[in-house]
């Protein structure tokens, strides 16, 4: 049986732990939740809530984490659903396991991002929403492993959550299951322990959230970062699977 490890890269303010929650509903599947974060606020200082017991309970050596993500899957499962975000993946950290890996990509409108992001982090950069960083490890793994990732676009996901998910599966030769459109709530032995702080409504959640419209216009003094970062999620857009 060949084991497929898949990296989901996302910056933050995505549909990312609801997919989390919808491949780890397989049954087939193991999940790890953002295990660069350890390191990342360990190595960086920042403040984040509840970020003293996020270094504690996680591993903030990323060479330890780098090579339990390329090793033995949990369980013996045929599926290890890695969920990362792309800003955790720091300059400074080596990227040769990633070829251990197969990819994924899952992003949102920048600005959607921005305006969700500060309602609890008032204080932004261009770095944080990650989007950047996400075209910088596209870029990357497509020549390191010789294939183009599939991208995920979180909103056309959300029309159309069954068509996505089989064209994914398709992708990525796995089986599709209708047990990766709807879970159970509440929360999950798997769960960063920073849940409390960010998945108040994925833990109410027993399916992914319909599709709804949302609010583009950039606050006052926010357009110089998604002036930056624009192009790089034009991008990725444009390879986005249909």
């Amino acid at each position: 049986m060949t084991t497929l490890r898949l990296a989901m890269w996302s910056g933050p303010r995505n549909i990312s732990t609801a997919m989390m929650r919808s491949w780890e509903n397989r049954g087939d599947c193991a999940v790890v939740d953002e295990p660069l974060y350890a390191h990342y606020l360990a190595h960086s200082g920042l403040d984040h809530p509840g970020r003293e017991q996020v270094i504690a309970a996680g591993e903030p050596d990323w060479r330890k984490v780098a090579a339990r993500l390329v090793g033995p899957v949990p369980q013996g499962k045929a599926v290890w659903y890695q969920k990362h975000m792309t800003h955790h993946l720091l300059p400074h950290i080596g990227r040769d396991w990633l070829r251990g890996l197969t990819h994924v990509f899952l992003i949102r409108d920048p600005r959607e991002v921005l305006i969700s992001y500060i309602r609890s982090r008032p204080h932004v950069t261009a770095e944080d929403i990650g989007v950047l960083q996400q075209l910088d490890i596209f870029e990357y793994v497509t020549e390191l492993c010789g294939r183009t990732p599939p991208v995920i676009d979180a909103a056309e996901f959300l029309k159309a959550p069954e068509s996505q998910l089989r064209a994914l599966c398709t992708e990525l030769g796995v089986a599709f299951t209708p047990r990766m459109l709807s879970w159970p709530p509440g929360p999950r032995a798997s769960d960063g322990v920073w849940a409390p702080y960010w998945y108040e409504a994925v833990l109410r959640s027993t399916g992914f959230e319909p599709h709804r419209a949302r609010e583009r216009q950039v606050p006052a003094g926010h357009q110089a970062i998604i002036d930056r970062v624009m192009p790089a999620f034009e991008v990725l857009w444009q390879r986005r699977l249909h």
